[in-house]
């Protein structure tokens, strides 16, 4: 028996997620929220083949409307001259009473918002963001010295 070439096109392998690791190190997480992001199609391809960068972007509030600035989604290769810009800001896509908790915490001051990471639900692409509050130096090196300890118990746990 043949197999149809649709189970292959919705393989696990196929799935990717891009997330900004460098936010989970320069800030404090509070809140997170799931959003939606208008893209094109050629956006959309790049996504699943995995050309999207988040790491120095950020959300901002204009007009009470979350837009993702500085996401770098390379062009399309297979894009004719209608393919997008790199470096477009982005609509992002969330209910009225989320946008106004997001700018509440924003307004209150130390807060800014955060990309934590793209990914795939099923046929959309969904932006995980954070309201988050920047790390001192000091606290950055905290955590690093937690992280080693908790490396070095876990080589400890392994040796016995």
């Amino acid at each position: 028996m043949r197999r149809s070439s649709l189970a292959t096109k919705h393989d696990s392998s196929r799935f990717r997620e891009i997330r900004n690791a460098k936010a989970l190190h320069d800030y404090f997480v509070e809140d997170k929220f799931e959003a939606g992001i208008v893209l094109t199609g050629t956006e959309v391809k790049s996504i699943r083949a995995g050309l999207a960068q988040i790491s120095e972007s950020f959300v901002r509030l204009d007009g009470g409307v979350p837009i993702l600035y500085h996401a770098h989604i390379s062009e399309y290769s297979h894009g004719s001259y209608d393919n997008h810009n790199p470096y477009n800001p982005r609509r992002l896509l969330l209910h009225k009473k989320e946008i106004r908790k997001i700018q509440q915490a924003v307004q209150s001051g130390g807060y800014t918002v955060v990309p934590l990471r793209l990914y795939m639900k099923g046929a959309l692409v969904k932006v995980e963001i954070a309201v988050a509050r920047g790390k001192k130096l000091f606290d950055k090196r905290e955590d690093l010295k937690k992280a080693i300890a908790k490396r070095e118990m876990g080589r400890a746990g392994l040796r016995r």
